[in-house]
């Protein structure tokens, strides 16, 4: 199951990038839609990823409450990674977007 959705999730941001790298030099409106696109599912998936996160730090806390300091630093350094994979979508949408050469 697992297998399914890695194969899943890196199908849509194959099929994402390629509209934003097909466009052609007067189809500006197409690379737009694909990173809006594309940093909607980024923020979407992201966000599940860090309430996921969160759930379980909650969970370890109730059953381990003298563990929390420790569950709580993990917790932030993890919403750290998944927050910067948002921004790093961010950062590849922004340059489709302004640094694009195929865009006149």
């Amino acid at each position: 199951m697992k297998l399914v959705k890695v194969l899943f999730a890196t199908m849509a941001m194959v099929l994402t990038a390629s509209m934003a790298f097909a466009a052609d030099a007067g189809v500006a409106s197409s690379i737009a839609y694909a990173t809006a696109l594309g940093m909607g599912i980024a923020a979407g998936l992201c966000g599940i990823g860090q309430g996921l996160g969160l759930k379980a730090a909650c969970e370890g806390t109730a059953r381990n409450p003298e563990a929390s300091g420790k569950i709580t630093v993990t917790l932030i350094l993890g919403l750290a990674f998944v927050e910067s994979l948002a921004i790093y979508a961010l950062v590849v949408n922004l340059i489709l977007l302004f640094a694009n050469p195929m865009v006149g």
